[in-house]
């Protein structure tokens, strides 16, 4: 609560919060407001300049477990899945725990990203 509703000082930000406002701490937060549409122009894009961006560091690019590319293949960074949905997609193929543990490893590789409500999204 940004402050009391009976503050004149939190009437601005209360407002903001009635009308639908939402906190942008990153570019993420922007970039999953956008329509699909443009989010999907902006990525055809941007290849070459990711590219560059990866040739530039002097860590390799880190091989992935077979687990975590089942994963990362059913994912998207246009729309998010919701954690039970990637189980359903995946369930012939791995068990509950390899997909939590690839949802994981993931994570902590900044290859996806966790939204509220177990939602997860490819990262760019």
């Amino acid at each position: 609560m940004p402050g009391n509703v009976t503050s004149k000082n939190s009437w601005t930000p209360n407002t903001l919060i009635k009308q639908g406002a939402k906190l942008v701490a990153t570019w993420e937060d922007v970039w999953e407001d956008l329509p699909s549409q443009v989010r999907m122009e902006l990525e055809a894009e941007a290849p070459c300049a990711s590219k560059g961006e990866s040739q530039a560091s002097p860590l390799a690019d880190p091989v992935l477990r077979p687990q975590e590319a089942m994963v990362l293949e059913v994912l998207r960074s246009d729309e998010s899945l919701q954690i039970d949905q990637i189980l359903e997609l995946l369930e012939t193929q791995l068990t509950s725990s390899e997909v939590f543990t690839a949802l994981f490893e993931l994570e902590m590789a900044g290859r996806i990203r966790q939204l509220p409500g177990k939602n997860y999204v490819r990262t760019m």
